[in-house]
């Protein structure tokens, strides 16, 4: 069984703080850098769950820098250099209160939201006699706060100009980045025979400048469809298969957890957390075509810390 890396507890030159999110610890470095080391921790329902997931990390870290390298064109990014697999060193920004969640098709809470019985989502209309996984007319922005605690909220953005969250002109640059990034992300996707459902973004302001800030178009962060065979499930009324976590969450579901109050985390044997990696390398390969190779790791923690040191004294 490999080792996973669920916490990390370094010093370095310059530290100023350290932020351990549910998934990623943050160093934060004079405070004009920060860097990420994505662990291998896993959450779902707002948990995170008591093992973690070798390889994880690395695989999101990848697929992130991959996606932030083919983006650069369309907004300046926050990612510096991924000194080490798992890290990924870059400008310190002052992060926007929303994030930019943006949906292709009707799947997920966009279709729980229409099954109610409702016809818009922060503010966007969905059109009527549509059916579960189908496509937009034009992809809908559906923005919600960004919480420090408990869930995050839809918004609309007549609500987020208003209330001062970003200014009129901040948010149409957004809107704008966030249109040009899934449509990115859309056409690289659809040459790996993937459809691109949603995702969210993050942007984040340096010296009056908007940057592109975290992860982006992660299995963690958006979700897939396989092309081949979604018109025929769409047409039979099937679900889709999906490139995300989504199983991880279908088999808690199975096991009786969904994050309420008293339930337990299902035990997770050596075969089940085995049996993720192998499924986070599938996603891995998928996403980027490229193969996967599993970074040295007889002490993980000791190569972190030393790339990042390496790193910092140039």
């Amino acid at each position: 069984m490999e080792k996973a890396i669920v916490r990390t507890d370094f010093n370095f030159p310059g530290q100023t703080g350290v932020y351990h999110g549910k998934v990623r610890d943050v160093y934060n470095i004079k405070n004009e850098f920060l860097a990420m080391v994505v662990s291998d921790r896993i959450s779902a329902f707002d948990v995170v769950l008591p093992k973690g997931i070798p390889y994880k990390g690395q695989v999101l870290n990848q697929i992130a820098s991959k996606f932030l390298d083919a983006t650069s064109d369309i907004v300046p990014n926050w990612k510096i250099a991924t000194p080490d697999p798992m890290v990924t060193i870059g400008h310190m920004c002052e992060p926007f209160k929303v994030e930019m969640v943006v949906r292709g098709y009707l799947t997920g809470h966009a279709w729980r939201e229409y099954k109610s019985g409702k016809r818009s989502i922060c503010g966007e209309v969905m059109p009527e006699g549509m059916k579960e996984h189908q496509k937009f007319p034009k992809p809908l922005i559906t923005p919600t706060t960004k919480a420090t605690e408990g869930h995050d909220e839809d918004i609309s953005k007549a609500d987020i100009i208003k209330t001062g969250l970003v200014s009129k002109e901040d948010y149409e640059q957004l809107e704008k980045y966030t249109l040009a990034l899934f449509e990115r992300g859309t056409q690289m996707a659809a040459k790996m025979g993937l459809i691109l459902v949603d995702t969210k973004y993050e942007f984040g302001k340096k010296d009056g400048k908007i940057y592109l800030i975290d992860e982006i178009h992660t299995p963690d962060s958006s979700r897939y469809f396989y092309a081949e065979g979604y018109e025929e499930r769409l047409a039979k009324g099937e679900d889709q298969r999906q490139l995300s976590k989504e199983f991880v969450r279908e088999w808690l579901m199975a096991n009786g957890f969904q994050g309420k109050d008293g339930q337990k985390v299902p035990e997770m044997t050596d075969a089940f957390v085995n049996q993720v990696t192998d499924r986070y390398i599938e996603l891995y390969e998928h996403i980027t075509g490229d193969k996967f190779q599993k970074a040295e790791g007889t002490d993980v923690l000791k190569r972190i810390e030393q790339n990042i040191l390496n790193f910092l004294k140039k």
